[in-house]
């Protein structure tokens, strides 16, 4: 081990057995306590010589730390790279043009609230519902569709891929050569339509893009793939654990039934109780020496935060492992931060609070059938696969 690793790194056989631990699907229903056990090291280093780091300071700092980059240029691998994976000027400059043509404001609600009400509807006449199958995929590949300008008629497509592509992160068999097919599958879909909105016009965001002289086809196409896979597998996981966090705590589910703009501190609270995106798993990696809790991480290091952990973190959230929408002071990092800080924040905020109180206001007497329910096998999206609930009646 490198000397410079210091004092706080903990024993090659110790980190790895937390880990795999973490990265155990048999634990994914509850890894809290394991991510307790992982902040009682500041930095701990891994079998293939990464870094995670786990406290809130030290993430936070992390993120803001212009020594931690990301490394990446618009050039990318010939499909294009997204913002996302670029450092500055290049994801500024990307950034922001994509910014210009994406409607987050208040004057999509209407539409977010007829996507609601239509899905609602739908659960009419039955007593047992998957929350997740039935409301909590369609609902995101829907708006995030709708708001890119991709016909609607194609939306079922882009489920598979998001699916194959997010589950690339899973290291079992197979999972990388499906996920390579699926960015194949959308890069040309996305490629045919980009052009065709550069000829012929349209709405949304793709056509935006399109017709704007500071982007190529690969920077749009990268662009609305991020945003359809992010835009999508996120929310999808943020409905899943919103709905069994309030279904394990059905006072604040009475709550929210009669008072809908409870959904507003209860969504800050979800980010930071039960947040979609646990990780980022080495996907940064240090441009300089960077010390971090007496620990050096040397200059080339790939380093992962855990945002979970952060965001239990009882040095900055008292009583973290406690549900409370009105916690004062609450800057979770559900969002991540600094420049990398999500994209569609604000729509996702819109799309989940409409959804939260929707669900409250119209079934009636839901309840969970299974708890814990079946859990993707993602770790770093992490949300449940199915979320059967029986529920007396629809209003």
């Amino acid at each position: 081990m490198d000397a410079r690793a210091g004092a706080g790194v903990t024993s090659m056989s110790a980190q790895t057995d937390l880990l795999a631990q973490i990265l155990d699907h048999a634990n994914r229903a509850n890894p809290y306590p394991l991510y307790a056990e992982l902040r009682k090291t500041p930095v701990l280093r891994a079998h293939d010589g990464s870094y995670v780091v786990s406290r809130y300071r030290d993430v936070v700092g992390l993120i803001h730390d212009p020594r931690v980059g990301l490394g990446n240029t618009s050039q990318g691998d010939g499909d294009g790279v997204s913002f996302i994976a670029m450092d500055p000027p290049d994801h500024d400059r990307l950034r922001r043009l994509a910014m210009r043509h994406f409607e987050q404001s208040d004057a999509i609600r209407p539409e977010l609230q007829r996507i609601v009400t239509g899905l609602i509807d739908r659960m009419q006449g039955r007593q047992r519902i998957d929350l997740v199958d039935d409301f909590a995929y369609p609902f995101p590949v829907t708006v995030i569709c709708d708001r890119l300008g991709v016909p609607h008629e194609d939306e079922p497509r882009f489920h598979p891929w998001a699916d194959a592509i997010v589950g690339g992160l899973d290291p079992r068999p197979g999972r990388a050569e499906a996920a390579a097919e699926a960015h194949v599958e959308m890069t040309r879909y996305l490629s045919a339509l980009v052009e065709r909105f550069r000829a012929q016009g349209g709405a949304g965001l793709l056509s935006g893009l399109a017709s704007d002289e500071g982007m190529t086809t690969q920077e749009v196409v990268a662009t609305g793939r991020l945003l359809l896979i992010a835009g999508h597998e996120t929310t999808v996981n943020l409905i899943a654990n919103g709905m069994l966090t309030l279904l394990r705590h059905p006072h604040l589910l009475d709550r929210l039934r009669a008072d809908p703009d409870l959904a507003i501190p209860l969504l800050e609270e979800l980010l930071r109780y039960e947040p979609p995106v646990q990780l980022i798993r080495q996907l940064y990696s240090t441009l300089d020496d960077v010390d971090v809790a007496g620990t050096t991480i040397p200059k080339g290091s790939r380093v992962t935060l855990v945002l979970a952990a952060a965001n239990r973190d009882p040095a900055r959230f008292p009583d973290p492992d406690r549900f409370h929408p009105e916690r004062p002071d609450n800057q979770h990092l559900g969002f991540f931060g600094g420049i990398h800080y999500c994209f569609g924040a604000a729509l996702a905020r819109q799309e989940v609070q409409v959804a939260l109180a929707e669900l409250a206001r119209r079934l009636v007497n839901p309840r969970l059938l299974e708890d814990p329910p079946p859990y993707r096998q993602n770790a770093t999206l992490r949300g449940p696969r199915h979320l059967p609930v029986e529920i007396d009646d629809v209003v």
